[in-house]
């Protein structure tokens, strides 16, 4: 199947609606391929994809037992078995939910005793695995991506960071609002890391992600704004809903590429 070779841009009206797009595609990708590998993403945004991805296995739709996954990244320095580890939100939210084979999903290790080394085995588990078939992104109000924070190299593998303050305040959600609780480092797939995925898939849903989707599309590519990194990828697609495309200045030109698009050219 011929794909697109640009960053493209597909304006949904709700959540609901692009999960229905994802989803499909990702069925689709594992029909074609059964033992593709995904790249999950964690938080609030990617929950209607997998909701969808659950629906569509209980129908008997697809199946991921010959699926493998890799998650974007893990907080340093919780406790093992930690609800919010990305490990424990994952299971929650998809791997088991579906029919994954034990152990098919890795998260990098939080909690190794050598982080770099931990990092440098998760590059070659992907790598080992076969590369990334799809991966799945969310976008912060900063525009990380994974938890590649502003000024982040383009050309990272995955590593250990430094959350900003501004991220912890946006996680603090999930640790009972109290900033004090959430990690100030984690584990995270680099944006080469990233790139080296076949498809990215990057999902935005809200008013609050306006500005940062408006960078991301439309903006220079800059360190400054990780998430722009995706221009640099020759199969990028980017699914915002109606409050979060409200600042592109091509938002017609997008709708309008998307509704003349040719039926075999897939996400």
């Amino acid at each position: 199947m011929t794909r697109v070779r640009f960053m493209e841009v597909v304006i949904v009206a709700d959540a609901a609606a692009g999960a229905e797009i994802v989803g499909g595609a990702i069925a689709r990708l594992i029909a074609a391929r059964p033992d593709t590998v995904l790249g999950l993403a964690t938080g609030s945004t990617p929950l209607p994809v997998y909701d969808d991805l659950v629906r569509r296995c209980d129908a008997g739709e697809v199946s991921f037992a010959q699926a493998k996954g890799f998650a974007l990244d893990e907080y340093v320095g919780l406790p093992q078995g930690h609800p919010e580890s990305y490990r424990a939100v994952l299971d929650r939210e998809i791997v088991g939910r579906v029919d994954f084979a034990p152990d098919a999903v890795l998260t990098p290790d939080g909690w190794a005793p050598d982080p770099a080394a931990a990092c440098a085995a998760y590059d070659r588990a992907i790598a080992d695995a076969g590369g990334i078939d799809l991966q799945i992104l969310g976008v912060g109000t900063d525009g990380h991506i994974g938890f590649n924070e502003p000024t982040s190299s383009l050309a990272s593998p995955t590593r250990i960071k430094t959350l900003t303050e501004q991220t912890r305040v946006d996680n603090a959600r999930f640790f009972d609002d109290d900033i004090a609780q959430v990690p100030h480092h984690v584990l995270t797939q680099g944006i080469g890391t990233i790139l080296r995925a076949r498809h990215l898939v990057l999902l935005a849903w809200g008013s609050n992600k306006a500005e940062a989707v408006a960078a991301t599309v439309e903006g220079p590519v800059t360190s400054m704004v990780p998430s722009s990194a995706l221009h640099l990828h020759p199969h990028a697609t980017v699914v915002v809903d109606e409050p979060a495309a409200q600042q592109l200045r091509l938002s017609d030109y997008y709708r309008h590429v998307y509704d003349n698009k040719p039926q075999w050219q897939g996400l």
